[in-house]
């Protein structure tokens, strides 16, 4: 799509936050994006375009938040296929349900047009 002239870019922006109270286990969720971000594809290709993991500083306006992760998508189809297909995302859920988070993650998504 054009816009006086511009191409416009449209990306989803997602952002998932976890409750994990032993900041070993915290450490170790990190990792595990570390891991995922290495190990993802589609197709035989890396499809997520951006992605960023860490723990988040102490504030009371986190609401007991302690790991926030940002990725960001070029379709709602390739974050879809993340959910229910990616095997490497499979893996961090299956890892992420050991290290004693207390409630599911907080996820918000949005799409994003750069111009």
């Amino acid at each position: 799509m054009a816009i006086s002239g511009m191409l416009t870019t449209t990306t989803i922006h997602r952002t998932t936050m976890f409750k994990v109270p032993d900041p070993e286990n915290q450490k170790k969720l990190v990792e595990a994006y570390r891991v995922l971000e290495s190990e993802q594809q589609k197709n035989g290709k890396a499809y997520i375009l951006r992605l960023s993991a860490g723990i988040a500083q102490e504030d009371p306006r986190s609401k007991g938040y302690t790991v926030v992760a940002e990725t960001e998508f070029s379709s709602l189809e390739d974050m879809k296929y993340y959910d229910t297909e990616c095997a490497a995302h499979g893996a961090l859920k299956k890892k992420a349900s050991t290290l004693g988070i207390t409630e599911p993650p907080l996820i918000i998504y949005f799409e994003n047009q750069n111009h």
